[in-house]
């Protein structure tokens, strides 16, 4: 059933009321603009899984997240409280020329989370019920009427209620890789389940003609943590619904914080494309070029869908350009890995699609 704006503001109102909280009516409402000015096509860092105190876990307050996203260079950020919109007019004044906020929420079920970004102000995600009821499709309509995007939340997650028990039909990305938000540490085993499900799976909905981009974020709850990691977007212009085309197209990266820099192209003939478009080879080679800023010999890997198929070592200093050949005979596509000398990542790529 679709609520109107006084319906969830209402409902926002119950929730924020059980917990104790002060909420804000809709003659009170101050939002966040949906556009930066001035701020046109390039790549914007942004950590799309932001919580403040209003979730359970989370310390810090609207104030001190926006702080914190600044100092780490990071262009936006995405509200994705527990079930409840009821922190969304704390922003209005916290965006900025330098910091878009995109409007969100992470639907917490008792079978897996999913972050709804992209909400209208005030906008509520229902939570109440399981795989069994069938009814998940309704509430992703919801946020895609609402020009939005459904990510996939830690689909691992090891606690309760963090395993993702839903199928992915319906759902735009995937969250690979979360934060530890219990600890400073921004690789854990659960990322690693999680790249490995969606990297076995790009095969066959590459084939099939709809695959889902990859995404990571930190779930920041306490200090220190936002942007560790971050989703780095390729954008026509720094506002919500070119933010949420970037991705829902793939045009993403991960990096483990802002120190890391990465670029991935793939070349045939004179023909050059970038992270998540389409390379017509034409029978010529493919060269997949990537440099990388950042990562102290590290290890860069080249994927396909035959597995990881190249291996290279970055210099002590940390910046290097790598090439790899092959062609669309043998590489479906083509996605990288950057990991640190312990193997945890330190970046990764969405794929370049061969055809």
């Amino acid at each position: 059933m679709a609520l109107n704006a006084s319906a969830i503001f209402w409902l926002n109102a119950q929730h924020g009321r059980d917990k104790g909280m002060t909420t804000t009516t809709p003659a009170e409402a101050k939002f966040p603009p949906r556009l930066v000015d001035g701020r046109g096509r390039g790549w914007y860092r942004g950590d799309c899984h932001v919580h403040s105190r209003r979730s359970h876990g989370g310390e810090l307050t609207p104030e001190q997240l926006a702080s914190a996203a600044r100092e780490v260079g990071l262009d936006f950020i995405a509200i994705t409280e527990h079930n409840t919109a009821d922190t969304h007019a704390a922003w209005g004044s916290l965006a900025g020329d330098d910091l878009l906020v995109v409007l969100g929420q992470e639907v917490v079920t008792d079978t897996g989370h999913w972050l709804a970004l992209g909400l209208e102000p005030g906008q509520f995600i229902d939570w109440r019920y399981h795989p069994r009821d069938g009814v998940i499709g309704e509430a992703l309509d919801q946020v895609h009427r609402a020009g939005g995007v459904c990510v996939v939340a830690h689909p691992h997650a090891p606690y309760p209620s963090g395993a993702f028990k839903y199928s992915f039909q319906g759902f735009d990305a995937v969250e690979v890789w979360n934060g530890l938000w219990s600890s400073d540490l921004p690789w854990n085993a659960d990322n690693e389940a999680a790249v490995a499900e969606w990297g076995r799976g790009l095969a066959a909905e590459i084939h099939h003609g709809r695959w889902r981009p990859a995404i990571g974020n930190s779930d920041v709850h306490l200090r220190g943590q936002i942007g560790t990691p971050q989703t780095v977007v390729l954008a026509e212009e720094l506002g919500t619904a070119a933010v949420l085309a970037g991705i829902r197209a793939g045009h993403t990266w991960i990096a483990d914080s802002g120190a890391v820099r990465l670029s991935f192209t793939a070349r045939a003939d004179e023909r050059s494309v970038g992270i998540g478009e389409q390379l017509n080879a034409g029978g010529a080679p493919v060269v997949a070029r990537v440099k990388v800023t950042g990562v102290p010999s590290g290890t860069v890997s080249f994927h396909t869908d035959r597995g990881a198929v190249h291996h290279d070592v970055l210099p002590h200093e940390g910046a290097g350009t790598i090439d790899w050949r092959t062609s669309a005979k043998e590489s479906m596509f083509i996605r990288v890995e950057v990991r640190h000398p312990t193997a945890h990542m330190a970046a990764m790529t969405n794929p370049i699609i061969i055809s």
